[in-house]
């Protein structure tokens, strides 16, 4: 059974998929790292002080995934999601998302922005599956000192190295 919650205060669990969100990350750009608790501890912790709303799945009272949302001027944006491994392909993503949806939905709007990164192809499967199509932002930036570039994006008609 899976429950829904306002997450009030952090904890060891949901620091621990913090912290497992950050690696997952850093991976989409072949980047290899260990999940860092106080990291994922002082994220979180950020994110309830700056009281942005903080939703956690319990999946049979275990902590299966959590979702972060900031709200600017009325506008919900998806900062992170993320479901643990052995919980994906459950419907606890969707839960988590209709909860920003429903945040979206008290403030009279119909959609939720998503932060997505462009390796993240499940992440752009799931939005896709769920309607959502436009892309509206590009961040461009000129590469770290040493970074090595691998691949090239194609958006209309600009490409880019990434």
């Amino acid at each position: 059974m899976m429950k829904i919650l306002e997450v009030k205060q952090t904890n060891e669990s949901l620091a621990e998929m913090v912290a497992l969100f950050r690696v997952e990350l850093r991976s989409y750009k072949g980047i290899v790292s260990k999940p860092n608790m106080e990291a994922g501890q002082a994220e979180m912790e950020e994110y309830l002080s700056a009281k942005f709303p903080v939703y956690a799945a319990l999946v049979n009272d275990e902590y299966a995934g959590y979702v972060v949302c900031r709200v600017d001027r009325e506008v919900v944006w998806v900062e992170s999601i993320f479901v643990k491994e052995e919980y994906r392909r459950h419907g606890v993503a969707t839960a988590l998302h209709s909860k920003a949806e429903e945040i979206a939905a008290s403030y009279g709007d119909d959609t939720v922005y998503n932060y997505v990164h462009p390796n993240n192809h499940r992440m752009i499967e799931f939005l896709r599956k769920r309607g959502y199509t436009v892309l509206n932002l590009i961040e461009i930036r000129k590469p770290y000192q040493d970074e090595k570039l691998t691949q090239t994006i194609t958006v209309g008609e600009h490409e880019f190295d990434y």
